[in-house]
């Protein structure tokens, strides 16, 4: 194998000015981008409400990572295009997701990739490691709400759209069926849009008809719209599958 020494490269000079690539920048980061990501959600106060929809029966005494430590964790990674959870093996040593997720030990590692597995894939069963129950309606409510706060008045009309789509599949995963239409393996979840406001967004399998589960959803949604706003005239929009 080759083995390259070479610490810098020069390039023509600008001017007066010496351009000189090197390798020796200390640690250094690609995703600046993510400080206004984390200056919005301090805004609308979203990730220590949607951490409060897990209810966390590890011990205490022996939590090194806290629920919305991780959750901020977990979702920067997504915004930022790390969507596998192997990725925060490196990424649990990056010192600027240690500010994103609120660590103020900064020399101290995040949650690694097995740990944040055991965080999205707990059902409240004790296991050897912890258990944390997911609260889906927490969460289904806080979408709802955080549109509701998005608007600066009661609106006249609004239109919730109803669809679904293809999650393709690409291995052996629990649940996985074909699916016809698509044309692949794939589960298909079911989606609630206000605008550009994501409402609901549930994940099915795709050996159900589209429509399956989306009255209850709607009901759900509509009783949360009518309590804040009873007067407004809500539109429902849906191709024929629905």
């Amino acid at each position: 194998m080759t083995e390259c020494k070479q610490s810098s490269f020069g390039f023509q000079d600008c001017g007066s000015r010496e351009i000189v690539a090197r390798f020796d920048g200390g640690t250094i980061s690609s995703d600046g981008g993510a400080v206004l990501l984390r200056q919005t959600d301090h805004r609308l106060d979203l990730l220590p409400r949607l951490a409060q929809c897990f209810l966390d029966g590890r011990d205490p005494d022996r939590v090194q990572h806290s629920v919305q430590e991780m959750i901020s964790q977990r979702v920067y990674g997504l915004a930022l295009g790390y969507e596998d959870i192997n990725d925060h093996e490196q990424l649990r040593s990056d010192p600027l997701f240690s500010v994103l997720a609120g660590r103020e030990e900064l020399e101290k590692p995040l949650a690694g990739k097995s740990t944040l597995n055991r965080l999205e894939l707990g059902d409240g069963r004790e296991d050897r490691y912890k258990k944390i129950t997911f609260w889906k309606q927490g969460i289904d409510e806080l979408l709802v709400e955080v549109f509701i706060e998005s608007q600066e008045r009661t609106p006249e009309q609004i239109v919730l759209d109803v669809d679904t789509t293809d999650l393709p599949l690409h291995g052996q995963q629990e649940g996985r069926f074909f699916h016809g239409y698509y044309d692949s393996y794939c589960y298909l979840p079911l989606f609630i849009f206000c605008g550009e406001h994501v409402l609901c967004a549930r994940l099915r399998q795709s050996h159900h008809d589209a429509y399956a589960g989306s009255l209850v959803e709607i009901q759900r949604i509509v009783k949360q719209i009518r309590a804040a706003w009873p007067e407004v005239k809500i539109i429902l929009r849906g191709d024929c599958g629905f």
